[in-house]
């Protein structure tokens, strides 16, 4: 049986210039999935997948998505080492967002 657990990693969060979740340990996993909900959002954002080999140090890690509208976003991942944290920053100019990020890892 495969084991796979989801966690909460922000909760209404506000946000209006660049952020990044805490970092979150998931070397267990052979894949990952972010999910992005979006109350609402002015301007256009973009999300990227972060990676790093002990949770201090990042680069991004396969395709970002942009969006600029509510709705639901994913965000897929394999093949990304120890660590993950979800990046976002608004494309240009003033922006604002509201939204939960959500992980999900499977063995």
């Amino acid at each position: 049986m495969r084991v796979s657990h989801t966690a909460v990693i922000e909760r209404n969060g506000r946000f209006d210039t660049h952020f990044a979740t805490e970092p979150y340990e998931a070397g267990w996993a052979g894949e990952a999935r972010w999910f992005l909900r979006v109350a609402s959002a002015t301007g256009m954002w973009v999300v990227q997948t972060e990676i790093s080999p002990d949770g201090h140090h990042w680069c991004p890690h396969g395709e970002a998505v942009r969006f600029d509208a509510p709705g639901l976003y994913t965000v897929g991942v394999t093949q990304f080492g120890g660590w993950l944290r979800l990046a976002a920053h608004p494309e240009q100019g003033e922006a604002h967002l509201h939204a939960q990020v959500y992980l999900t890892l499977k063995e």
